[in-house]
């Protein structure tokens, strides 16, 4: 059984206004670096993992060392961690986009796993890369605890596979900034342990930007997802 802790990056400066980031290199803020060391704490007392694996883009780096520092595993970069491709998004704000492709930026919010972002990836491209570190997981690690690093959109449709869930869900799976997820996989299924998981940032300023401090803990729910 591999036991795979997904966590997203820190708090970066384009997250409020809401903005497409996508692969836009963005380094952690004075927040972010606050939420990542407090990650790395939570981490040096609750896992014991054999690798850590992160999104090459620093904000996803940085938040990895922070719990290497803490927890002695070394830090392995995995492209297909990496955040969606915005295409002629990547940098607008949701404003921007809504007056620019008033159709695709609707189509986006109500139906994404239809929406075709001009020059950009869709949603089932981002599964076929979620589903890859997976097996990857399965494979190299499988009887081993991993952290992924990852963002946002990529943690959304990993745990959307996971829980058999269909990508047109991809809205109602949130991802706080170094929110804690577990995922136990094993060649014929897997179990959900527990989502969006931030009570280790409880001590850190929010800032203005809203944390879920309460622990949200999924049932079992298996299925296989090769």
């Amino acid at each position: 059984m591999t036991h795979i802790i997904l966590t997203r990056h820190g708090h970066v400066d384009w997250i409020a206004p809401e903005r497409f980031r996508g692969r836009a290199e963005l380094p952690l803020s004075g927040l972010g670096k606050k939420q990542a060391a407090a990650l790395g704490g939570r981490m040096a007392r609750t896992a014991k993992p054999s690798a850590i694996y992160a999104s090459p883009l620093s904000r996803c780096m940085d938040t990895a060392q922070a719990i290497s520092r803490t927890t002695g595993a070394a830090v392995h970069t995995l492209p297909d961690l990496v955040d969606t491709d915005y295409g002629q998004w990547q940098g607008r704000t949701h404003q921007e986009v809504k007056e620019r492709w008033p159709q695709a930026f609707k189509n986006w919010f109500e139906h994404p796993d239809l929406t075709a972002i001009p020059d950009g990836e869709t949603l089932p491209a981002v599964l076929a890369r979620a589903t890859s570190v997976l097996r990857k997981m399965l494979s190299e690690h499988p009887n081993d605890q991993v952290v992924l690093v990852g963002h946002d959109s990529i943690n959304r449709v990993m745990l959307l596979h996971a829980l058999g869930l269909p990508l047109s869900h991809y809205w109602r799976v949130r991802q706080d900034p170094c929110c804690v997820n577990e995922v136990q996989i094993a060649s014929d299924g897997c179990t959900i342990l527990r989502i969006n998981e931030t009570y280790h940032l409880v001590d850190v300023e929010s800032q203005g930007h809203p944390l879920q401090l309460k622990p949200r803990t999924i049932g079992r729910q298996q299925r296989p997802f090769l």
